[in-house]
């Protein structure tokens, strides 16, 4: 499939680059975590966005298979392997709650749910897309909860329609505000949910799945 041939409508609303999107480091080598206290999420919302207001920028971007320190903050993310889930398979966009989010081709909607729980999703939705013969899915994570009531399993979705909402703390998942968006090729049976961070162990497996998500985005810096 040619991704440049999909004319995507951008997902914010407003096509991100250097003029309005800053990019953000949330990996181990960025020394400034080791100062946050990210377990607590109104200390790590200021850290997220005081960032921002400096750089003048109206989002914050990156993640995609970045080895990242932020998981710390929770047991969400620890294995039965015992391994730790730190490898981020989505992009955040991080910005104000209730940002408006589009959705960028026309699709159906294929499941949704509340992930509920310290340093999960929240309301989460998760649209699948057809083109040229291959289908594809795209998952939109820390949601608010009103956007749950106008969703319905298999309702169709125009592209440039508003999907859903940025969601505030606690509700998505206890976040700072920011949308996880990632594309999946296969499902793999799942409903409402996909892995967004995977082990070093997976990561072969969860990157031949998980498709680049700027490849839609279209971030340019």
């Amino acid at each position: 499939m040619n991704w440049n041939e999909l004319d995507c409508f951008p997902v914010m609303g407003e096509a991100l680059d250097s003029k309005n999107t800053l990019r953000l480091d949330f990996s181990a080598k960025n020394q400034a975590l080791e100062e946050v206290d990210l377990s607590n999420t109104e200390a790590f919302d200021q850290f997220v966005f005081s960032q921002l207001e400096r750089s003048g920028k109206r989002f914050g971007i990156g993640g995609y298979l970045e080895n990242r320190a932020i998981y710390r903050r929770s047991n969400v993310f620890a294995t039965d392997a015992e391994d730790f889930r730190n490898i981020h398979l989505g992009v955040d966009v991080w910005c104000e709650a209730g940002a408006p989010i589009f959705s960028p081709l026309e699709g159906r909607i294929h499941s949704f749910q509340n992930n509920a729980g310290f340093g999960d999703y929240g309301p989460t939705l998760i649209l699948e897309h057809s083109n040229q013969d291959k289908v594809f899915y795209s998952l939109y994570g820390h949601l608010t909860r009103t956007d749950l009531k106008s969703w319905e399993v298999g309702k169709i979705v125009k592209k440039g329609a508003i999907i859903a909402h940025v969601g505030p703390f606690p509700e998505n998942g206890d976040w700072p505000p920011h949308l996880h968006f990632q594309l999946m090729w296969n499902m793999e049976g799942k409903s409402g949910d996909y892995p967004g961070v995977c082990s070093q162990r997976e990561v072969a497996h969860y990157s031949a799945n998980c498709p680049d998500p700027n490849l839609i985005l279209g971030f340019q810096d």
